[in-house]
């Protein structure tokens, strides 16, 4: 069986209003993919950068998966996460980048978007808290539905992806720009 080991970090996001903002994410990949080792998702801590900075976080990944076939190639899903000054946590942004198909180091820049929901829901978050949020998140990273909603733009995150590749030639898998 071929292996695939994603090693790498979230360094940061940039593009967000100036608040205190952290990361979910994890890897989504389909049925002929099997997690070995390491972490299938996590959450990097909150930033709060100065003005005019980025947010840094430095936030390690390292999965090593084992590859029964090509359909599904991982993806990473990510959620960008704002905290308020009371402690309490508000969606910024969805947002996937597929993991690189060929070996190398890798300087990801993946952007990211949330619903904006009806009027009602807008002036609600404004005046509350709390922007629209997804019921069934596979819609991020899935081809399905898409296309039907309304978003606005969210701020970058920034990956840093180290890719190694064992055992695909061997079976015959070619990657990269002439593979998948």
């Amino acid at each position: 069986m071929a292996e695939l080991h994603v090693i790498g970090e979230l360094t940061g996001a940039s593009g967000f209003r100036r608040q205190s903002i952290f990361c979910k994410w994890y890897f989504a990949a389909g049925q002929a993919w099997e997690l070995l080792e390491g972490q299938e998702g996590g959450q990097t801590q909150t930033d709060r950068p100065a003005r005019g900075t980025q947010s840094t976080w430095a936030h390690p990944i390292d999965a090593h998966f084992l590859c029964k076939g090509l359909t599904g190639w991982p993806k990473i899903h990510l959620q960008v996460w704002k905290q308020d000054k009371q402690g309490r946590c508000d969606i910024c942004g969805y947002g996937f980048c597929h993991v690189p198909t060929a070996p190398g180091s890798y300087e990801i820049e993946c952007p990211t978007w949330r619903p904006e929901g009806s009027s009602k829901e807008q002036w609600a978050a404004w005046c509350c808290g709390g922007n629209p949020q997804l019921v069934m998140e596979e819609v991020v990273h899935g081809p399905e539905d898409r296309f039907r909603l309304q978003t606005v733009p969210g701020g970058t995150v920034q990956l840093r992806l180290g890719i190694i590749m064992k055992d695909f030639g061997l079976h015959h898998v070619q990657t990269g720009s002439s593979g998948l």
